[in-house]
């Protein structure tokens, strides 16, 4: 007769009891990823909890996380969730072979916080509970059936009081733990397609967009510098910089879309997806900015927008006197303050169907969004965007003002040194200095390099397309064998210079010089 201690098998090594929390866990996670491919979309376990962690997060940590990696910063959260998990897991392995039940109870309990966050998600269906629960308890089923096959391999006893006869089942073990978390794998790639390749994103691929009522003008010929090196003066939509707080797109079928616009105005307005291709859309390039981006960094994109104007819907609905913002909300719960007169103004500030010729991507807002030029994204640039309450800024706050950041954002002067690239080493003799300037809805008059703190040099502007568009620069420069340091700055099209005084990106956007090291050889 077998004899287990009712305190576990102390004789099941260490590493063994980790890797079944680990398969254990692994296999629950996918198949509760693959529940929520089916029944909810937006709240698989690690979109619930990592939507949550953005939520949660300080500012600091947002910026942090965005300096650090950029635009793959949801990927590298769900790297960091993945080795965080994979560790408890561990720990749960190793609980339950020493104090049965307590493994699977960690299990659970991780499946019970996965649920509970789910739910409380703006985005939440009537079933947002369920993958989470469903990762938690089919998590430790495994988990006990995985730990229950180890003991008669590592029995508590001595194998003369237990049984010698026993077949050790180490080998088993370690095929039905690899089995269970190549599962669970297998199952999170199958939720990932499933995802991508639902109705709602196919939809995209079948949208025909109107041609223009009010078509953008040519490209200026002298606008495109073609130096290799130097950003297109126009974005391509796979390049353009994606910064949001949504780990898992929103996958919206245009026909349940509709925009709402409501609060402070004397008629609520509801406008169907349909209604709003009826409508006479006007096309414009915009170069959109995130408030995130440090001195001289690439959170930045210049695209050509197809929409209809933000003043035009909200004349349809009248705001009363009072209303001074326009808080957007997104599909999935988030939020910007844009002020009013800035929506109601002659700028070209619409809502959004296409981008570049074609429907939004996925990632960029299908089916609409916001484009409001001479504001950072934070405070204009929602994307999947389904209401406009029309308020007050004393009234009502947006997500990133709750979280530190001024409630309101226009943008800053800024300029950019693409070429030479960092890193580069440059052979002695001509070369050119370029880059891009931009401040939206005020324009760009001038751009000025320094090399080695000597005299200012004036630029060459490219022509620029608007005053909503960056403009493209370049110095040429006789370069001299050694190091040199490389400073740029702009002067806007009312006379102010931009300042060299460093400020973080955190309330309000970056200031400063960008600058750049080369090395030059003979």
């Amino acid at each position: 007769m077998n004899v287990t201690s009712s305190r576990g098998d102390r004789g099941i090594p260490a590493p063994l009891a980790w890797a079944a929390g680990m398969g254990a866990v692994v296999f629950g996670a996918g198949l509760g990823e693959l529940t929520g491919a089916v029944f909810a979309p937006s709240s698989g376990p690690f979109a619930a909890v990592g939507g949550a962690l953005i939520d949660l997060a300080p500012s600091w940590a947002k910026d942090t996380a965005i300096a650090l990696f950029g635009t793959a910063d949801k990927l590298a959260l769900l790297v960091g969730m993945a080795i965080v998990v994979l560790l408890l897991a561990g720990f749960a392995g190793w609980l339950e072979a020493r104090r049965p039940p307590w493994g699977r109870v960690t299990v659970v309990a991780f499946g019970a916080v996965g649920a509970v966050t789910a739910v409380t998600r703006a985005d939440a269906g009537p079933l947002a509970w369920l993958p989470s629960a469903v990762a938690g308890v089919t998590g430790a089923i495994v988990l006990w059936w995985l730990i229950r096959m180890l003991r008669p391999a590592f029995p508590t006893t001595s194998r003369s009081a237990t049984g010698a006869g026993a077949p050790p089942s180490r080998r088993t073990f370690l095929v039905w733990t690899g089995a269970a978390a190549a599962g669970g794998v297998l199952a999170a790639l199958a939720a990932s397609a499933m995802r991508t390749g639902s109705n709602a994103l196919n939809a995209i691929r079948s949208v025909v967009l109107p041609s223009p009522a009010v078509a953008a003008p040519a490209v200026p010929a002298g606008a495109e510098l073609g130096l290799p090196g130097l950003a297109r003066v126009v974005t391509p939509n796979e390049r353009f910089y994606r910064i949001d707080t949504a780990l898992i797109v929103p996958a919206i079928d245009p026909a349940d879309w509709s925009l709402r616009i409501h609060g402070m105005v004397e008629r609520e307005v509801t406008l169907t997806w349909d209604e709003v291709l009826a409508l006479p859309l006007e096309e414009g390039y915009t170069t959109l900015a995130c408030v995130s981006n440090e001195v001289g960094g690439s959170l930045i994109g210049n695209a050509l927008w197809l929409g209809y104007p933000v003043r035009e819907l909200l004349a349809r609905a009248r705001p009363t006197s009072e209303a001074d913002m326009v808080l957007s909300r997104s599909i999935d719960g988030f939020t910007a303050s844009t002020p009013l007169e800035v929506l109601t103004d002659d700028r070209a500030a619409i809502l959004a169907v296409g981008m570049n010729g074609e429907p939004l991507p996925a990632e960029h807002g299908f089916p609409a969004r916001l484009v409001v030029p001479g504001l950072y994204g934070y405070v204009s640039a929602t994307k999947w965007v389904t209401e406009l309450e029309v308020t007050r800024f004393d009234r009502a706050r947006a997500y990133w003002t709750d979280r530190g950041w001024s409630e309101r954002g226009p943008i800053k002067l800024q300029s950019r040194i693409d070429v030479p690239r960092r890193g580069q080493g440059l052979k002695a003799g001509e070369v050119v200095i370029a880059g891009v300037a931009w401040q939206q809805h005020v324009g760009v008059a001038a751009v000025e390099v320094q090399i080695d703190e000597g005299p200012w040099q004036p630029a060459e502007l490219a022509t620029a397309i608007s005053d909503d568009t960056w403009v493209q620069w370049s110095v040429p420069w006789t370069a001299d064998v050694g190091d040199h340091l490389i400073r740029c700055r702009a002067t806007s099209a009312t006379g102010e210079v931009q300042t060299p005084d460093r400020a973080r990106p955190a309330p309000d956007g970056a200031t400063g010089w960008h600058e750049r090291f080369v090395s030059v050889f003979a």
